[in-house]
């Protein structure tokens, strides 16, 4: 049984995200609807299979999820700018 609900923060298992932490705006039968507000945006979710996700212990509130921007801030306050992919090529 697994224990995501919408607003759950999520590090990817699998794929060429691997490693990335990420919100869940969506729950299907088998997968679950993730964005980052950053490369997968809300208006194109990633649609990713339960097994190929790590739950946190934490949940973003339904107004964090309101916005790309919104849920950019959310993340980085909660887990801080060291999020995979956030390096600026020098």
């Amino acid at each position: 049984m697994n224990n995501i609900v919408l607003g759950s923060a999520v590090i990817s298992k699998a794929g060429r995200d691997k490693g990335k932490i990420m919100a869940v705006v969506g729950i299907d039968e088998k997968y679950a609807i993730i964005a980052d507000g950053q490369m997968r945006k809300l208006e194109n979710p990633k649609r990713k299979k339960v097994i190929h996700l790590q739950v946190t212990n934490t949940v973003l509130a339904p107004e964090e999820l309101e916005s790309n921007r919104k849920i950019r801030n959310a993340l980085k306050s909660h887990f801080g700018g060291d999020r995979k992919g956030d390096e600026k090529d020098v």
